[in-house]
This record gives structure tokens, C-alpha cells and sequence, in this order.
């Protein structure tokens, strides 16, 4: 097929055909007298995968090494790149869901007060930029990565940070509660050590990390186990899908605003009366021993999550990691 053919054939221009060849996504055999173009099936192929790829908002580099995983047939590294690709739309996702949030507030001021006062607007705006901005900053600064190999062997040496570890997620599933049938996820899942005790229990679990190497292991033990690419910020679930949330050893990662961002998360992806039940770092009022890390206080997360009408409670491991349990109030 020529060029015009091959465009007519894919619903897409010749301008578009060449556009893919000058950034060597497709490189057509060319007649020797003319240069016209020739494309056979496997460009064909190709340029359909292009298609499909870029209608999910892939970049052209991303296409170039995805393509380059499928020739090679690295299936795993191509389920790398259309997860990472999932992960992006669900945080955009999120961003206009939050833009539509903003826009109706306006429209509300509107009907309320006939005008929209400027101090709004900038209070509004400025609120949406936040949580943007919250959601782009989200770096691995600890390349779980590169840990994700040796992470099941540290955690069984039940040393810092892992003291406590298999009591410290008995106590969750034991205070979550899992019941047969229900639905649960676990975020910063790791290779799944959390999720698999709730499956022991008859739960159905799925679960997050934003580590694809802390996934590779847990696909490895837990095949049956649902898992997506993810972090707290910008959960790749859609509403209320989940009857509870779990999560260890993870929380103390984020901000204090990227926590409160996290907690509407959460709620976003549980069920109207979904608990959360969370095992990680946390300081009690008054201890200032490590001021200079991200920990929670036990009174900064209770306001946090009354404030959202939950009840909570909460347990101590050790002198520093606590389960925190939250349940709605209606």
C-alpha cells in the first residue's frame, strides 16, 4: 500500500504517517525509481499500535521504548509502560475531576451572591493549584526499586525500621477485620505481605505501589492478586470500589498536605461505610524524638479524620509504630 491508501485504511492523514516516520516510530520501505513509500502489514501493525498507544496519551518517547519492549517481547516491561501510562490518566484524572469541583463552587457563588468576588476566585484557584501541585511532586526519594529484591529477607530480620513487622500487620488484619467476599486494597502494598494475610482471611484484595520492582515480587508470589502502579495521591481505582483500605510502613512517606490529600483518596475509592486501617510511624503528643521526619501525630491524624466524620482508635507496637484505625460514622 502507498501512503493515501495506508491513511484512508486507519482513518488518520498522510501528514500524520509522516509526522511517525520523521520521529522513526514507522520506517516504510521506499521504492528505488520514485521514493514512494510502501507500506506492508507489519507497518500496517505498527501504525495501528501507534494510533492506539497515543489515543491513551502516551508521549512519542514512551511509544518509541514501548514499542521497542514489544519487538523484543518483554511483555513485562511493556505492562511497565501502559501502567505507568494508566497511572498518568488517573492522576489527570483527577485533576479535572477537581477542576470541575472548582468550577461548580463558582457557579454556586454565582447563584448565591449574583456575583463572584474576586477574593473567592483567588481562594478557589488557588486551592486547586495546591492539590495539583501535590500530586506532581510525588517523588521515590528512597529507590524502593533497587530494595524490592532483598525487601522480604530485611523485614523477617525484625530490625529498624521493621521491628515488629509480622505483629504489626497480624494486629491490622486482626483490627481490619476482613470478611469473606469483602473487597479490599492495599496501598504501598510492597510484595504484598499485608494483602496476602486479608486473602487469608477470604478477602479480595488488589494492590498499589509506585515501585514496579516491589510489584515484579509480589506478581511473583501472589499471581492471583490484582495489582496496579500507583501511590496514595492518585489511587488508579475508580469510586467507592472498596470496602476497606489497608496500608503499612507507607504513610509516613508523604507531607502533611499529601496526607490530607490521601485521606480524600481513600475515601474517594471506599464504599459509603468503607473503614481504613493504616500501620505505620506515628509520634504521641510530646515527642519531638523524630521532629525531622514525616511522622504523623496520633492528634494530628484523629483531627484529620473526624474532621472527614470518622471514628477513630489506635494501638501501640512499639514506642513508634502504631496502628491507627478509622471507621465512618455514617
Amino acid at each position: 500500500m502507498q501512503i493515501k491508501e495506508i491513511a484512508k485504511k486507519l482513518n488518520i492523514s498522510p501528514r500524520a504517517i509522516r509526522f511517525y516516520e520523521e520521529k522513526e516510530l514507522i520506517a516504510p520501505l521506499k521504492k528505488m525509481d520514485n521514493q514512494y513509500r510502501q507500506f506492508q502489514e507489519k507497518d500496517v501493525w505498527r501504525l495501528q499500535t501507534i494510533i492506539s498507544l497515543r489515543e491513551a496519551g502516551m508521549t512519542i518517547e514512551d511509544i518509541k521504548k514501548a514499542l521497542a519492549e514489544m519487538e523484543g517481547d518483554d511483555h513485562k516491561e511493556l505492562q511497565y509502560y501502559l501502567e505507568l501510562q494508566r497511572s498518568v490518566m488517573f492522576a489527570k484524572w483527577l485533576e479535572m475531576k477537581q477542576m470541575i469541583e472548582t468550577t461548580d463552587h463558582m457557579i454556586d457563588l454565582v447563584k448565591s451572591e449574583q456575583s463572584l468576588p474576586l477574593e473567592q476566585i483567588y481562594q478557589l484557584a488557588e486551592g486547586s493549584k495546591r492539590l495539583r501541585d501535590q500530586r506532581n511532586n510525588w517523588r521515590d526519594r528512597w529507590d524502593f526499586d533497587r530494595l524490592a529484591s532483598a525487601h522480604d529477607q530485611r523485614v523477617l530480620d525484625d530490625t529498624e525500621p521493621y521491628k515488629d513487622y509480622e505483629k504489626a500487620l497480624d494486629l491490622t488484619v486482626k483490627w481490619v477485620s476482613p470478611i469473606e467476599g469483602e473487597k479490599g486494597l492495599d496501598i504501598g502494598t510492597g510484595t504484598g505481605n499485608l494483602a496476602s494475610k486479608c486473602m487469608e482471611q477470604g478477602a479480595e484484595m488488589a494492590g498499589v505501589d509506585q515501585s514496579k520492582e516491589m510489584l515484579k515480587q509480589c506478581r511473583i508470589k501472589f499471581p492471583d492478586m490484582e495489582t496496579k502502579l500507583g501511590n496514595f495521591l492518585a489511587i488508579p481505582f475508580l469510586d467507592e470500589k472498596f470496602d476497606f483500605v489497608v496500608s503499612s510502613f507507607a504513610f509516613h512517606h508523604l507531607t502533611d498536605e499529601q496526607k490530607l490529600l490521601a485521606i480524600d483518596e481513600m475515601r474517594r475509592v471506599l464504599k459509603p461505610h468503607g473503614r481504613i486501617c493504616m500501620t505505620d510511624f506515628m509520634l504521641a503528643d510530646g515527642d519531638e524524638s523524630h521532629s525531622d521526619k514525616h511522622y504523623s501525630t496520633l492528634t494530628d491524624l484523629t483531627v484529620w479524620f473526624e474532621e472527614k466524620g470518622y471514628f477513630t482508635k489506635h494501638y501501640p507496637i512499639n514506642d513508634r509504630l502504631y496502628i491507627f484505625c478509622a471507621i465512618p460514622l455514617r
